[in-house]
Formats: C-alpha cells, sequence, structure tokens
C-alpha cells in the first residue's frame, strides 16, 4: 500500500489504529516508510527555547515577481566529476547560478570552485546531507554552522540561504535557520532524471515550456550518472528559457526583485 493511498479517507483512520497497535517502528517496517506521516521531525514548539532569531525567516519555493526571471540551483557539490562541467556550460552561457553546497564536499573539494564563483551565489545545504527533519534543533545548529564555516573559510562567502536535504522541512530547521538569518530555499520546477534518462532533449523540454517568472530551478551536480541527462540538458534549457524572454538570476536577486504587496493603505488611494 502506498504512503499516498493510506493517507486517503478512511486509509488515515486505518494509519491511526495501525500505529496504536503496532507502534511506529512495526509500521515502518509494514508499510516500508522511511518515515512516516506520523513520526519525524520536530515541532517547533519541542524545543524553541533554544532559538535566538529574529522571527523573520521566510520559506520561498518561487518568488511572486512581475519580472521575467528564473533562478537556476544546483545541490549536493561540489564534486570532481560534474561540479566542473556545469561550470563550463554556465560559463560558457555567461549566466548566474546559485550552488546549495554540502559542507564535507566543500572540505575536500573547495579547490574545484573556489575560484569559478565569481557570478554565482552559495548556500548552505547541510555538512553531509542528513535529513534535518529527522533531528532536534541543537544538531541542526551545529550542523548548519559547520557549513557556514567551512564556507566561509575555504571559499570567502557568507551563505544567507538554506536548502534542507530532500526538501524535508521540519520546525526545528525554521529555528536554525532563523538563529542563522537564513531564509529558506525549496523549487518549483526541477530535473526529473529518472522520468528523462537518456533523454536530454525531453528533460529540456520540460523544464522551457513549464517555468514562469520567479521559478526557482532545481538540478545537481553531484551524484550517479543520472545527472547527466541534467548535464545534457543544461545548454538547451538556457537557451530555450532565454529565447522566452527570461533572465538568469541568483535566488537572492529572484528575491530582490520580488513584487511588493499593496497594503490597505495604498489601495484605498
Amino acid at each position: 500500500m502506498s504512503r499516498r493511498g493510506l493517507l486517503r479517507g478512511a486509509g488515515l483512520a486505518a494509519a491511526g489504529t495501525a500505529a496504536g497497535a503496532f507502534g511506529l517502528p512495526e509500521l515502518e517496517r509494514r508499510f516500508g516508510w522511511d518515515h512516516p506521516p506520523l513520526s519525524g521531525g520536530y515541532a517547533a514548539a519541542d524545543d524553541n527555547e533554544g532559538a535566538v532569531g529574529t522571527s523573520s525567516v521566510r520559506v520561498r519555493y518561487f518568488v511572486e515577481t512581475s519580472r521575467a526571471q528564473v533562478a537556476l540551483t544546483f545541490d549536493d557539490g561540489p564534486a570532481p566529476r560534474y561540479t566542473p562541467q556545469f561550470l563550463d556550460v554556465l560559463d560558457e552561457a555567461r549566466i548566474p547560478a546559485t550552488f546549495f553546497l554540502v559542507g564535507r564536499n566543500v572540505r575536500d573539494h573547495a579547490g574545484l570552485v573556489a575560484d569559478r564563483l565569481g557570478r554565482h551565489e552559495v548556500g548552505n545545504h547541510s555538512w553531509a546531507h542528513r535529513d534535518l527533519a529527522t533531528l532536534d534543533l541543537r544538531a541542526i545548529q551545529d550542523d548548519v554552522r559547520r557549513t557556514h564555516a567551512v564556507i566561509r573559510e575555504r571559499l570567502g562567502r557568507t551563505p544567507t540561504l538554506l536548502r534542507p536535504p530532500y526538501g524535508h522541512l521540519g520546525g526545528s530547521t525554521v529555528l536554525a535557520a532563523d538563529s542563522f538569518g537564513y531564509d529558506l530555499v525549496l523549487w518549483d520546477r526541477q530535473m526529473h532524471e529518472r522520468r528523462f534518462a537518456g533523454n536530454p532533449a525531453g528533460q529540456a523540454g520540460d523544464i522551457v515550456g513549464t517555468v514562469r517568472p520567479g521559478s526557482i530551478i532545481l538540478a545537481h551536480d553531484a551524484g550517479d550518472r543520472r545527472r547527466l541527462v541534467a548535464l545534457g540538458a543544461l545548454r538547451d534549457i538556457v537557451k530555450g528559457v532565454q529565447a522566452r524572454g527570461f533572465e538568469f538570476v541568483t535566488v537572492s536577486e529572484l528575491i530582490a526583485g520580488a513584487d511588493v504587496p499593496s497594503t490597505p493603505a495604498a489601495q484605498s488611494r
């Protein structure tokens, strides 16, 4: 039974009954859930006494803007096999991107990107790509702090954005991001590497045909050979998106160009 099916209608009640009868570890075994919907993550109220922030953290998966701008983002690097190749294409096209970096990869491979980030933005993507939604506030803060420090030390950049691995977002992740003054960034368009395996033209068409003003596009510059689909599609994506009249910007530039909502006072004038 799928998680989606189980959560629908009577299935939701069944899940509650099962949880009472078997406990969460047994649910994981029976239904193959890595993170059952009834467990995993920490509500903000569980540990907010350890949070010191501004209460102004924003969570963005796209940006409301009237400008024809989109942001291309890459997760999980830097990595020797693919990161330089993605940078080559971006340099050729003379467009910026935002790289959400894994701390231990920065520690091991900073030299791959240290002199190639001029037009690009750098974000925090955790130290070792653990699921932050399963950690408490202190553990997330330590993880994010360690990554923040190595990015500053090895790359001379100060990140202001956090993308949680897998896009999993728990309350404690929000608190940790706020304590660093980070905004949280997800995405509204992504490379479907399994769907378009061996079909970079299909991948390019999917992105080109669906982006909208303010889109944040997810890709990866580390991992297995599936990443070659995104790499093979990247030139056509750039050309196709630009042909539709869009400009590529960093995530922070996209946010800076967001439309300012009208206030009731402004509307009444």
